[in-house]
C-alpha cells in the first residue's frame, strides 16, 4: 500500500487552486483551474495534494453536505528553511496563524489556513527522524 494523495473537498475551487499553486508554489498536474479536480505536487516530486469540488463528492456519495464544521484535514509540507519559506509565502499573501515556532526538539513548524479553512502545517526538521 502507498499513499497516493491527500484530497481536500472544497467549495471555492478557484480560490483554493490559486492558494496551492500561486501562494504555496506547488505544481498543478493539469492546469484545471476551474475544477472539479486538480492534483498538486511539490518540486521534490513526493505524494501530492488534490482538490475536489465538494458538491461533486456530495453527489457521488449522496451524503456529504456542502458545509462541514470544524477542521477536517491537515496538510503537512516539509521545507528546508522554514523562515525563508514563510517570508516567501507571506509575500504572496499567505497569513500565518502560528509560528514559525519550535515543536519539540526535532522540528519547527508554522500553520496557516487555505481559503476553505483547511489547516496547512509547514515543517522544518532540525534533527534526523531516524
Amino acid at each position: 500500500m502507498e499513499l497516493a494523495q491527500v484530497r481536500l473537498l472544497v467549495t471555492d475551487f478557484a480560490a483554493c487552486y490559486r492558494f496551492y499553486a500561486d501562494v504555496l508554489g506547488l505544481k498543478p498536474q493539469s492546469g484545471a483551474a476551474a475544477g472539479p479536480y486538480e492534483k498538486f505536487s511539490p518540486a521534490g516530486g513526493s505524494a501530492g495534494i488534490a482538490l475536489q469540488d465538494r458538491a461533486m463528492m456530495a453527489q457521488v456519495l449522496g451524503e456529504l453536505g456542502e458545509s462541514v464544521g470544524g477542521h477536517r484535514s491537515l496538510v503537512v509540507l516539509r521545507v528546508d528553511d522554514l523562515d525563508a519559506y514563510c517570508a516567501l509565502i507571506t509575500g504572496r499573501g499567505a497569513v500565518l496563524r502560528h509560528g514559525p515556532a519550535p515543536m519539540g526538539d526535532r522540528m519547527r513548524v508554522a500553520h496557516l489556513s487555505d481559503p476553505e479553512g483547511n489547516l496547512v502545517e509547514l515543517q522544518e526538521w532540525l534533527l534526523s527522524r531516524g
